[in-house]
Parts: structure tokens; sequence; C-alpha cells
């Protein structure tokens, strides 16, 4: 059985997405200015059919960009780790219907930078429940851990549920992986609860983001 960490999040209603998700996850909105992160160092990326299978909508892949992805600053799980964008690109995917994905990939100096990387990704997304809670009082948070994967230098998954008291539901799918000097984030989400997320097609999704990052 995956771990449970119950806590409690302030959040408006943005198109069915509570605007906590959709903080984090402005999919639509503008690029940031890009970094100075040259097309040759390019971690690798995922495509449109690495992403899991969505009956009846099927997945388009954005272009990857360089920098740090749209709003991610505003993002309880991921920003503090990820909102610089030095060494960043991001890839943007959409489906017809609710369910949305991204990918960020950075490239740090250092085997050390990047084992740095990854443990603060790996916690912030770990206590990023808590933070929604203490930042909205009117939105419940919980956090499963799915546990490790075997990849390369290692990659963790977990499931955030969030609900509002006026009743909008939304389900996460985050994992965080590391190849050498780069780390990788796949970010999936949905109107729903733990019963819609697809964890095992999530985790082969990860797996295959990690391998590609070289």
């Amino acid at each position: 059985m995956p771990k449970r960490f119950r806590t409690t999040m302030m959040i408006t209603t943005l198109g069915g997405l509570t605007a906590l998700t959709a903080a984090g996850t402005a999919f639509g909105a503008s690029p940031a200015p890009a970094a100075s992160s040259p097309a040759s160092q390019r971690p690798g990326f995922l495509a449109a059919p690495d992403l899991p299978v969505r009956p009846g909508a099927p997945w388009t892949a954005g272009r990857i960009t360089a920098g740090a992805a749209p709003d991610v600053e505003l993002d309880l799980c991921l920003g503090r780790a990820l909102g610089g964008g030095s060494g960043s690109w991001y890839r943007e995917f959409r489906t017809d219907l609710d369910t949305s994905a991204r990918q960020i990939a950075v490239r740090t100096p250092s085997v050390a930078a990047a084992k740095g990387r990854y443990a603060r990704v790996d916690q912030d997304i770990r206590s990023c429940a808590r933070r929604i809670e203490r930042a909205d009082p009117e939105v419940e948070a919980t956090l499963r851990d799915y546990g490790r994967l075997h990849v390369e230098e290692g990659a963790h998954v977990y499931g955030l549920h969030t609900e509002t008291s006026w009743g909008a539901s939304d389900i996460r799918l985050i994992s965080v992986g590391r190849d050498g000097t780069r780390v990788t984030v796949v970010d999936w989400r949905q109107m729903g609860d733990f019963a819609d997320a697809p964890v095992k097609a999530f985790r082969k999704t990860t797996v295959t983001a990690v391998d590609k990052l070289r």
C-alpha cells in the first residue's frame, strides 16, 4: 500500500480546476523568457506517446522550450527548486479533455549539484501538501508516496489530491528522477481523485523520461 501523508489548502476555481492546481499548471500561460540554455546541452524529452493513455483524447506535445516553465514559481510543490530556469527546459502536453502534463529537465554543472537538486525537489514534493493547506484553509491536500523506481540514479513517484470546501477535486501525479548531471520532473494532472490516477502507466512514463535524459 502507498504511504499516505494527510495534511489540509486556499484556492479559487479556475475553469473547473482549483487555482492552486492551475497555478503550477497554468499550461496555457505565456512562456517565461528563455534562459541561456544551448540546445546542444538539452536533455532528451518525452514524446506524446510516452504519456499515460487518455481514452478518447490523444496527447499533443508542445515544443521543447528553454527556461523556466510558465508560472512554475507559483507552484507550491515545485517552485522553490525549479523556479529559476537556469539550465532548464520544459515541454507541455495536452489533451482535448481535462488532462494535461508537463516535463521539466535541468542540466546541472556536476553530479553533486544534480544530487542536491534531486534531493531538494523530492523534499519539496513531500512537504507541499502541508504548504498547500497553510496557504488556504479551504483546501484539503493528501499526498501519497508511490515509491522509488530503479532507473539510472533513481526516481520517485508521488500522488497529490486536493479538494476544496466547495467540492473541486483535482488529482496530480509527480515524479522526479536523475541520470548523472541531469534531473527531470514529470507532472500529470486531471480533475478527479486517486481512483482516477493511472499510477502504473505513469511509473512507466517516468522510467522513459529518465532513460531519455542522456
